[in-house]
């Protein structure tokens, strides 16, 4: 599929009316985008036996898991407070059939909690979770995520399987953790992997048919399966706003797999994905303000760099501070002036707030329109990981989140949080 245009982070009139009234800077989502993506899922999940989750972490504002749940979506979630959200947005609790899912490696804070009073499937990715289950007094159904051996995420950080993976319960392993869950009293009703979303489509569809094939070989073992998660995985092109991504071929992959593992489980298994990345990274935009353009001298190495200055940072996105991830950056208002190469910098009292890194993290000025002091500038696809990992680093408040429809209307999702915000939670 091609994902349509992200139609208001292109109208520089708009952007300044929105910072006019909002400030700046602020998250902007196109409903449009969101629903395109949402779309292109579903219709690889409409065989009968085949089931899409959303992986929530990326992006968990009430708006976004409505648009899920009115699509029929189910929810991955990875906290007992994910869990509560969901629950919030609509979401129905309990196993049948199970349309929340707690995946987690360890029980933190209301997660056990959570789990007994909300009646969600427990998705292990510990052997240990198995007795602090039984600890809690919980006997219901519970989900095994394996570690299938291999997998990786877009950068090594982000490592979903595999042996440098700390997620799941190693392939090898996987029977002994069945054998303590049945005799605490709880059945493995799902087995679950997710082999990251670095791949690209050509790998992605290989390592899917592959990790099929390996759970083919455990599946029979399993006697009170009722499903198998594939996982993530669907790859989102960062560089490029034209791709094509053949989403479509992936329905292949996920009938086969329903029916070889149906088969050799002599009953009929549900399959499931969850991608999170792929439904919500186009679909929202980082608009921020343009505050001094300035430069570095030269040096007798011939280093010297144009800093445009910003006023958002890594506390709004972190991804390019983190991993050195890639961001396109325009600037609507700019178009047919000459270009540059321009590093983008934010405000925070920290030398990683910089937008243009490469994968090794450093500097890596962008050819961009020569920029001007009151611009606006877009740092596009920033709706998974985006928002959801923003942080309150130098006490600034996180932007906020509008939503823009089709036909022109713009809603505030979120507010822009203020000090007292903030320091609520301080207790003196």
């Amino acid at each position: 599929m091609k994902t349509p245009p992200h139609t208001p982070a292109a109208d520089p009139v708009l952007l300044e009316e929105l910072a006019e009234k909002y400030g700046t800077p602020f998250w902007i989502w196109d409903a449009e985008v969101l629903r395109a993506r949402i779309g292109a899922v579903v219709s690889t999940t409409d065989a009968p036996g085949v089931q899409a989750r959303y992986a929530m972490k990326a992006s968990p504002a009430t708006r976004i898991l409505q648009e899920m749940n009115q699509a029929g979506v189910w929810i991955d979630a990875v906290s007992g407070n994910e869990v509560l959200r969901a629950r919030h947005a609509g979401y129905e609790g309990g196993h049948t059939p199970p349309k929340i899912c707690l995946t987690a490696d360890v029980f933190r804070d209301n997660a056990l909690d959570v789990v007994l009073n909300e009646g969600v499937l427990p998705n292990v990715g510990s052997p240990g979770m198995v007795a602090d289950l039984q600890k809690a007094g919980y006997t219901g159904p519970i989900s095994l995520r394996v570690n299938p051996g291999f997998g990786h995420g877009h950068v090594n950080e982000c490592d979903t399987g595999g042996p440098s993976s700390k997620h799941g319960v190693w392939v090898t392993d996987a029977h002994s953790v069945r054998e303590a869950a049945e005799a605490a009293g709880m059945q493995v009703v799902m087995l679950h992997a997710h082999i990251g979303s670095g791949p690209q489509f050509e790998e992605l569809y290989e390592n899917l048919t592959r990790l099929a094939d390996e759970f083919a070989e455990i599946v029979p073992d399993f006697k009170d399966l009722e499903g198998v998660s594939l996982g993530g995985g669907i790859p989102h092109d960062y560089r490029d706003a034209d791709a094509d991504i053949p989403v479509e071929r992936l329905r292949e992959v996920f009938e086969a797999a329903q029916k070889k593992l149906s088969q050799v489980a002599g009953r009929e298994l549900r399959l499931e994905i969850e991608p999170g990345r792929f439904y919500a990274a186009p679909a929202a935009c980082l608009v921020t303000r343009i505050t001094d353009v300035k430069d570095t001298q030269t040096n007798a190495k011939g280093e010297g760099v144009t800093f445009a200055m910003v006023d958002a940072g890594f506390v709004d996105l972190v991804r390019p501070a983190m991993y050195g991830s890639y961001h396109r950056i325009t600037l609507p208002a700019a178009e047919g002036r000459d270009s540059s190469p321009v590093v983008v910098a934010g405000p925070l009292c920290e030398s990683g707030d910089v937008f243009t890194r490469d994968g090794s993290e450093m500097l890596d000025p962008r050819e961009l329109p020569t920029p001007e002091t009151g611009d606006l500038m877009v740092l596009h696809d920033g709706g998974a990981y985006g928002y959801a990992m923003a942080s309150n680093y130098n006490s600034v408040g996180r932007a906020p989140q509008l939503w823009w429809e089709a036909d022109g209307t713009v809603t505030a999702i979120t507010r822009r949080e203020t000090i007292e915000d903030i320091i609520a939670l301080e207790q003196i």
